[in-house]
């Protein structure tokens, strides 16, 4: 299945952002590369009227400033986890047979939306605070215990930030992220770090992405955001990032509005680098 600001730097790119909710979600950036055509008095006879699309390399237009990373689905293959923790809450609420989530749906949105959605279907006696801290408990304990990082992830994270300003934009919640980032030493790439605690709108909202472009400091369509979501691509997208996605949670097929589908961590790699 898966942040106004104060920001302190320092030159070991150790240093850690603490964000303050604001109000409403941000609009979404200017697009590139809109055609423009001229006219000519007659098509040469041997031109093909139905060309098929040239792909444009990703590093065609100017260099991006930052990579924005996701993180469940992304950095570790926690969704699977997700789904697991809340079916013991569930188990544990007398839920487990009756719960009536469809987890599909939650690809790439935050915990709270599940919740939402489970309290106005039940109405238990566990407020949605009570509910969330109950899930996070239990997943936290299932990665501790598993640590369940992508093969390749750390190599890549650790090249793409000797170029690029790196960011997480996770819509998990600051403890779990901490206890992912603390796992292979991950913590030292990512000077920003942004959860959807800290957001008005949580994915497929852009406001996410453009709160780690605004403490990262660029223009967000100098950002590329890597996700695993159609719910976090659609929020890159919204926010004017161009969007990797990888195959890691969803079939390329469902991820077809993302600039380029990736299988590995290799193919982005080579996009990027």
């Amino acid at each position: 299945m898966r942040r106004g600001i104060c920001c302190t730097w320092s030159s070991d790119r150790r240093s850690r952002c603490f964000i303050e909710s604001s109000g409403a979600g941000l609009g979404s950036g200017l697009r590139a590369g809109e055609n423009t055509h001229s006219t000519a008095s007659a098509p040469a006879p041997d031109r093909n009227p139905n060309p098929a699309p040239i792909p444009i390399p990703l590093m065609s237009s100017p260099k991006f400033s930052a990579v924005i990373f996701d993180m469940d689905g992304v950095i570790i293959d926690s969704e699977p986890r997700h789904e697991r923790a809340f079916l013991d809450v569930f188990e544990q609420m007398g839920y487990g047979q009756t719960h009536g989530i469809q987890f599909e749906q939650y690809l790439g949105r935050s915990d709270r939306a599940v919740w939402i959605d489970f309290i106005a279907q039940h109405n238990p006696k566990w407020t949605l605070e009570e509910l969330t801290a109950w899930k996070q408990n239990h997943l936290i304990e299932i990665l501790r215990r598993e640590q369940p990082i992508f093969d390749g992830l750390p190599e890549l994270v650790a090249k793409v930030a000797t170029r690029y300003r790196t960011a997480v934009a996770s819509g998990s919640v600051h403890p779990v992220i901490d206890e992912v980032l603390a796992m292979k030493h991950l913590r030292q790439f990512f000077p920003v770090v942004v959860s959807a605690q800290d957001v008005a709108q949580g994915k497929p909202a852009p406001d996410i992405f453009l709160r780690a472009a605004a403490l990262i400091g660029v223009a967000p369509e100098t950002c590329c955001v890597i996700e695993d979501s159609a719910a976090g691509v659609t929020a890159a997208r919204a926010a004017g990032m161009t969007a990797i996605a990888i195959t890691n949670t969803l079939p390329a097929g469902k991820l077809t509005h993302a600039h380029h589908v990736v299988r590995t961590y290799e193919e982005i790699e080579s996009l990027l680098l």
